[in-house]
């Protein structure tokens, strides 16, 4: 039976999510989860029917609970970003639906299918459930999590869209993530699904690598002309040599490249990315500047992902001479005469770095940073962290 729900403005006010009334996510192996950061289990595509995932006893637990306005502790993620002053995904949907009413919707309205985990890069933050790139040197250092590069996620695509084809007609927004998307078949497969059918009005998100335009004998860009509104959010965390080493596999040039490609296309949005990091905090007010100076972005297009985990990479375990080294840069960056929302994302930053002092974790992340530099024949001088 489908519950039916009403969502008051008083309601919005407290500590719930929009996710569950409105939002897909399919992950690791299939799982469906309320988000990609809350780890709370609804069933698998590729074992559970739309109806015993979508209006099924632990979805429904928990938008009863959300609708009595408490919080559920598996939404650590978002709730810890919340109070350590940073902006969390729970706070962007509501921004993103603002009219959202939930109501009869026999289906989610916001998808985001993890494919499977097929990338063609191996970020220093990411890991092999993420990245089938990362393998071997997952295997080498006891970290892979199977026996093989390649995880899927969806056994079954034809199936897949055969139970959510309605909805993925409708929907109001289609977030691709990885993995890499843009190295995925089956992404490609769904927009022409999409195309085919006419049915193109939905926004399309991107979180990528921005690596590649054209993959086999698809070309992403023509794709793309079908769709009104694309936004493209580039995961590049810095730029030059340093941004090439914490993200291995990743070109400057070849961003810069497909960067100058882009630029003819003024339904998408372009967006740089960066994971913030103890890789790159130091390295993001310039970043910024020069992305800005030469064009790359419009001023307001930059957009924070503060990593939470692994908690050795977290910005909070910097040391305190480092964090004042931080502090002091990101103060002259707020003096500058950039837009009120930019500025507003790095005091966001900063407050959070500041919020909690765990620099107990510091040396685990000289051994794992250092453990990477020996098996990949690199070195931390290629970027002062």
């Amino acid at each position: 039976m489908i519950l039916i729900f009403a969502l008051s403005l008083e309601m919005k006010k407290k500590p719930f999510c929009l996710m569950p009334f409105l939002h897909f996510h399919v992950g690791d192996r299939g799982d469906v989860r309320a988000c990609c950061v809350g780890n709370i289990p609804y069933g698998n595509v590729n074992n559970n029917t739309k109806e015993e995932i979508w209006n099924g006893e632990a979805i429904n637990a928990l938008r009863e609970k959300f609708l009595e306005g408490e919080s559920d502790n598996r939404c650590k993620v978002c709730l810890d970003l919340e109070k350590n002053g940073a902006k969390s995904i729970r706070e962007e949907t509501f921004e993103r639906f603002p009219d959202y009413k939930v109501s009869e919707h026999e289906g989610p309205i916001y998808f985001d299918i993890r494919f499977s985990n097929v990338c063609n890069f191996r970020c220093r933050t990411c890991w092999h459930g993420a990245s089938s790139k990362w393998f071997n040197d997952a295997k080498t250092l006891g970290t892979a999590i199977g026996n093989k590069a390649i995880i899927g996620n969806l056994h079954d695509f034809d199936k897949f869209i055969q139970e959510y084809g309605s909805d993925l007609i409708r929907a109001e927004e289609i977030y691709f993530a990885g993995g890499e998307p843009l190295v995925t078949e089956e992404h490609y497969q769904l927009l022409n699904w999409l195309i085919e059918r006419k049915s193109t009005d939905m926004r399309l998100r991107y979180n990528t690598n921005f690596s590649i335009l054209h993959f086999k004998n698809y070309n992403v860009l023509k794709l793309w002309e079908s769709f009104p509104s694309v936004e493209v959010m580039a995961s590049i965390d810095a730029m030059g040599v340093e941004g090439e080493y914490i993200r291995k596999e990743f070109s400057w040039e070849g961003f810069v490249q497909n960067v100058k490609e882009i630029k003819d296309y003024s339904h998408i949005n372009f967006k740089v990315a960066p994971t913030i990091s103890v890789y790159n905090v130091k390295l993001l007010p310039d970043f910024y500047k020069y992305l800005i100076e030469q064009e790359v972005i419009e001023k307001e297009d930059f957009y924070v992902n503060i990593l939470h985990r692994p908690d050795y990479f977290n910005i909070q375990i910097l040391p305190k001479e480092k964090k004042e080294a931080v502090n002091k840069l990101y103060s002259q960056f707020l003096k500058e005469n950039f837009p009120t929302s930019i500025l507003k994302k790095f005091k966001e930053i900063v407050t959070y770095m500041n919020a909690r002092d765990r620099s107990h974790l510091w040396k685990v992340f000289q051994k794992k940073s250092s453990e990477l530099d020996e098996l990949r024949g690199e070195s931390s001088h290629a970027i002062n962290y």
